[in-house]
């Protein structure tokens, strides 16, 4: 026979009882070996004696001081809470809610006479302060960006957006850091099968530590098994205000600078801030250069591994001289050669963004230079190569978003390895494969290649050009906006 160990309370992930009663010789032992851990004891004028306990580099000691200290030193009423000079005081009853507060930077007092506890939240509010963003620059427009504060981060959006309908959902993920986790949306814009599945996504993410929006898109996205990312990061407050103003969400999490955009499409990921501030003209032919940078990244070194490699009566004969002349004299296959070339940039440009700003510049000129030359001059790589291998490096940095460009590498991997087996026709295979599992993708059960398949033409203006805004009279209508129409007045 098995028996069953009763317990007067739900345990939480930490095998903690919950719902406890508080009592100080239960708190004093979960707040056992913090250094930081602070348990003062004070006498007010009616001969009382108060219990604060908070943990040191969690509060304000200037509010501190100001707020609790000085008041109940020259407090003289029954009630002590009532000379606390702060906005909020939460009456705490359980040992788990008192451990929680604590940790969030609240400080807990304990009036021994009334045998009561409360907390006054003095969190410290010090932090990295608005800087401009590094990873979205742009020559005009706003150049405020996001910060660890969440708080913050929602001040900038409203900023931008000072209306009532833009609502803001609280949550909470992690079960060891507890993490913050705030849904906003516009209400009356936003489709609510989005707002729902957001919803309830994030109400089901099931893990310990979640440290970073990157981390919080993982167990949100509808694909896991994929290069393309299916929601977009950004730093910027404007680009998120956008998103809200079209009918899509933005999803904030503490303590990280970068936000989550959704539903997105692949079109999306090459949209740049600097699209809305230029001339409509202008911001055309720069998004046409995006899109054809992005396949030059792609194709230029696999059809030079394919026409080196299987059709080299393809090539014009004037090339092909160039191409003999220079490849005569080399030990190493088209396909290894660019292999190692294109490993070689990659490294590269990882160890310049590892490297402090100045020292990284510096690093990727310079080592770009020598290593080609150098693979030129010990015959390991051809100059047509290097010239290639240059400028599909170059083109991919033209994609405005980071995870965009890292799934562009991989791709050109893929591409390279099909073109050095199947000539042409591994290229065509890799390309046509390629856009099967894009219209297998979707962003908050929306397609990914949307409005191209689903096809809506009239979102096609703002798609591989940007049409002038005043032409752009309705929201996408692959977002399903409640409210079609961007003026508040019909003409």
């Amino acid at each position: 026979m098995f028996w069953k160990r009763t317990s007067t309370g739900v345990r939480n992930s930490t095998g903690k009882a919950q719902n406890t009663p508080i009592t100080l010789e239960v708190l004093l032992e979960r707040v056992d070996n913090m250094e930081d851990a602070e348990i003062i004891e004070h006498q007010t004028p009616n001969v009382s004696t108060i219990i604060l306990v908070y943990i040191r580099t969690l509060i304000d000691s200037a509010r501190l001081n100001e707020s609790v200290i000085q008041p109940l030193r020259s407090c003289s009423n029954e009630n002590h809470f009532e000379c606390i000079s702060a906005s909020k005081i939460t009456e705490i009853l359980t040992v788990e809610e008192a451990e929680k507060q604590l940790m969030l930077g609240s400080i807990l007092i304990f009036d021994t006479d009334e045998n009561e506890w409360c907390s006054v939240n003095l969190k410290d509010p010090s932090g990295r302060g608005i800087e401009t963003s590094e990873t979205e620059t742009i020559l005009y427009g706003a150049k405020d960006s996001f910060t660890e504060n969440i708080e913050q981060n929602i001040a900038l959006i409203r900023r931008r957006l000072p209306i009532t309908t833009l609502k803001t959902e609280k949550f909470t993920v992690g079960s060891l850091t507890e993490t913050n986790v705030v849904l906003m949306y516009i209400e009356g814009i936003t489709n609510t099968n989005f707002i729902t599945i957001a919803r309830e996504k994030i109400k089901n993410v099931n893990y310990d530590q979640i440290l970073d929006s990157s981390q919080l898109a993982a167990f949100m996205e509808d694909h896991t098994h994929t290069v393309f990312p299916q929601f977009q990061q950004t730093d910027r407050p404007d680009v998120c205000a956008f998103a809200l103003g079209v009918g899509k969400l933005t999803i904030l999490v503490d303590n990280t600078p970068f936000a989550l955009n959704a539903p997105i499409t692949f079109f999306h990921l090459f949209q740049s801030p600097e699209d809305y501030i230029n001339r409509w003209i202008v911001a055309s032919f720069l998004r046409i250069i995006r899109y054809l940078s992005f396949m030059l990244s792609l194709l230029m070194v696999p059809i030079y591994v394919a026409l080196t490699t299987h059709h080299y009566q393809m090539i014009p004969l004037q090339i092909l001289f160039v191409l003999v002349d220079t490849r005569s004299q080399l030990p190493l296959s088209p396909f290894w050669e660019s292999l190692i070339m294109l490993v070689t940039i990659e490294i590269i440009k990882e160890a310049s963004l590892r490297m402090p700003t100045k020292s990284g510049q510096t690093l990727g000129v310079i080592g770009g230079i020598v290593v080609g030359q150098a693979a030129v001059e010990a015959g390991f790589a051809s100059q047509v190569l290097i010239v290639l291998v240059g400028i599909s490096a170059i083109a991919s940095f033209l994609v405005p978003n980071y995870l965009m460009s890292k799934a562009n590498t991989l791709i050109q991997f893929i591409l390279l390895i099909l073109a050095s087996f199947l000539g042409v026709m591994g290229i065509f295979m890799g390309i046509l494969l390629l856009f099967v599992h894009m219209n297998a993708l979707t962003s908050l059960k929306q397609p990914y290649l949307v409005p191209v398949t689903p096809f809506y033409g009239k979102d096609w203006l703002d798609l591989f050009i940007r049409g002038p805004l005043q032409w752009m009279k309705t929201r996408p209508e692959a977002l399903h906006p409640l409210q079609k129409w961007r003026y508040s007045r019909r003409r």
